[in-house]
């Protein structure tokens, strides 16, 4: 298991969270960091599941995120508390949604065009031709890389954006503009973040 950071003192998690409210990145950065731990702890609870640790860190990770996004604190509760529900929904809804489909299935929706129109899919990330059994086992092998790959290479936001555009690890698509109110910040900066870690993953491969 990850060594993770220690959380913060009431004191600055207070500072912090009035600093996300003025739209402060890094404070939004740093409360997902110093609870991270939380989030490994809530994962524990699933690991008897036939998934990987670091995925339901990586899961639990978007509810932390959201849980960060719509905290206030006339709430009554700690972050912490209020967070930990985020983190064990957001694993909950993976798993009944994996009962009805292959996480792999939203893989193959289109997900825009690329500059002379045609359309691309998330599996465009991986080149490939027309396969056969063999290939196609090659083409799953990496589907699954590239799946390992989104927590390990991208930041909190990119992952959450990427995660969430393309319905990966069970989760509901949604658009740009839907993650751009849910972030608060404009469906442009939504799209450059969007093509940023896309890159990113295409590098990592």
């Amino acid at each position: 298991m990850k060594t993770f950071l220690s959380p913060l003192t009431p004191e600055q998690e207070s500072d912090c969270l009035k600093r996300v409210k003025e739209g402060d990145l890094a404070a939004k950065n740093e409360l997902t960091l110093r609870n991270m731990r939380l989030v490994a702890h809530i994962a524990k609870k699933y690991q008897n599941t036939e998934e990987d640790m670091e995925d339901l860190i990586s899961i639990g990770t978007i509810g932390l995120i959201k849980a960060i996004s719509t905290y206030k604190e006339d709430y009554g509760s700690r972050l912490a508390t209020y967070a930990a529900r985020c983190i064990d929904n957001e694993l909950l809804m993976y798993f009944r949604a994996k009962k009805k489909t292959s996480r792999e299935v939203s893989l193959y929706d289109p997900i825009g065009t690329d500059k002379e129109g045609n359309q691309i899919q998330i599996l465009d990330v991986v080149e490939s031709e027309e396969v056969d059994v063999v290939e196609d086992m090659e083409r799953r092998r990496q589907i699954r890389k590239v799946l390992h790959l989104v927590p390990k290479v991208l930041s909190s936001r990119e992952e959450f954006i990427i995660v969430k555009r393309y319905g990966l690890f069970g989760s509901r698509a949604m658009t740009q503009r839907e993650i751009s109110v849910n972030l608060g910040i404009s469906r442009s900066y939504v799209s450059r973040i969007e093509k940023r870690a896309l890159e990113k993953l295409r590098r990592s491969l």
